[in-house]
């Protein structure tokens, strides 16, 4: 019975597939980091200096954030979240800042719980 109850709790993903999931997840946390915050100094531009120079922002953040939210599903699925879990995190990308705090955490819980 107690070997049962250990294999219920164990990770059900293989090691390197959760390595390598959490690595394509971590890289486009930044990268949507940073286009969301290039998107708002665009809005800034645009709608506080009429200047439009960065009109191409949208379009990359938007393609950015959709690629993160397939690596973020990815994770999520390799990792077994609920889906509130992955829902939040999905939502990270869309403030400011907030990409780059919930990739920490993210980051932080997942090597705890597969021992990276």
């Amino acid at each position: 019975m107690t070997e049962t109850a250990s294999t219920a709790s164990a990770p059900t993903a293989p090691v390197e597939k959760v390595r390598g999931a959490l690595l394509r997840y971590r890289v486009l946390a930044w990268i949507t980091g940073i286009w969301l915050l290039l998107l708002v100094a665009e809005l800034i531009l645009a709608y506080g200096f009429d200047n439009k120079a960065l009109d191409f922002v949208p379009i990359v953040h938007g393609w950015v954030y959709f690629v993160y939210l397939i690596m973020a599903i990815d994770l999520a699925i390799k990792v077994r979240w609920p889906a509130g879990k992955t829902i939040i995190t999905a939502i990270a990308g869309t403030i400011p800042f907030l990409s780059f705090w919930f990739e920490h955490k993210r980051t932080q819980e997942v090597k705890a719980q597969f021992n990276l």
